[in-house]
């Protein structure tokens, strides 16, 4: 990539998630870690994650100093409808990871963001793997009597069921109620498998997250891309076809 790099804000930088997106944000091609933003942070974390940028615990004086092209939110279901809203509202790009959000709030953002055609993502899962088995369980759902959807995350998972299942059921588009079963276990990552019965036989379609670094491909594809998008658009799967 040439030009200046693509100056990310990471919210979350602390978590499962955000830690992971540190590592993957520094050692990418045409981007740079623009702040960090955390809760809270000990004297050894906020030492440890000064290695990569400045750390902030406001959101605005984050964005008033360090001045980020993109917002990435890998906060909590408490947090970031505010943080996105702030983002929108102070001209950067969001990509948006975490969970909690309604779609009375997404509806919002994009409204708020196409009077000054910003591009923004909100991804339920930046899984490639996942988004492939949304677009399978799609197709499949047409030929199909009945499914139901098993949803499986780590014990720590505030959401209930997951924002994947959700977009999973929604984008099946079918006329018949679809369960979904949420498992909360330690040593679980992020798994799904839809399940589909018909005359005689079964199919079932999974997906398996085995480690957060399943999801740093399409993280990185979102920062890179959101420069280019002119509105909010609901799903990574908009960069992919």
């Amino acid at each position: 990539m040439t030009g200046h790099p693509i100056r990310v804000a990471i919210a979350g930088a602390t978590g499962r998630m955000g830690s992971t997106a540190v590592q993957a944000i520094t050692a990418a091609d045409g981007l740079a870690i623009a702040g960090l933003l955390v809760h809270r942070a000990s004297d050894d974390v906020q030492a440890q994650l000064e290695r990569f940028g400045q750390v902030y615990s406001d959101p605005q004086t984050l964005i008033d100093t360090e001045q980020p092209d993109v917002w990435l939110d890998l906060t909590t279901p408490s947090a970031v409808v505010q943080h996105v809203d702030l983002a929108i509202a102070s001209n950067v790009r969001p990509v948006v990871g975490a969970t909690g959000y309604s779609d009375a709030d997404i509806v919002r953002w994009q409204a708020t963001a196409s009077k000054s055609s910003l591009g923004g993502l909100i991804c339920p899962n930046f899984a490639i793997g996942a988004l492939l088995m949304m677009r399978f369980a799609k197709e499949a759902a047409h030929w199909m009597e009945r499914a139901e959807i098993i949803e499986l995350h780590h014990a720590q998972k505030l959401d209930m069921p997951s924002g994947t299942s959700l977009r999973t059921r929604d984008a099946m588009g079918v006329d018949y109620d679809v369960p979904i079963h949420s498992v909360r276990l330690p040593g679980l990552v992020a798994h799904q498998e839809v399940i589909f019965g018909g005359v005689g036989e079964t199919l079932t379609i999974r997906h398996d997250s085995l480690s957060r670094e399943s999801f740093m491909p399409g993280v990185i594809l979102a920062c890179r891309k959101v420069i280019e998008l002119n509105q909010v658009l609901y799903g990574l799967e908009h960069l992919l076809w």
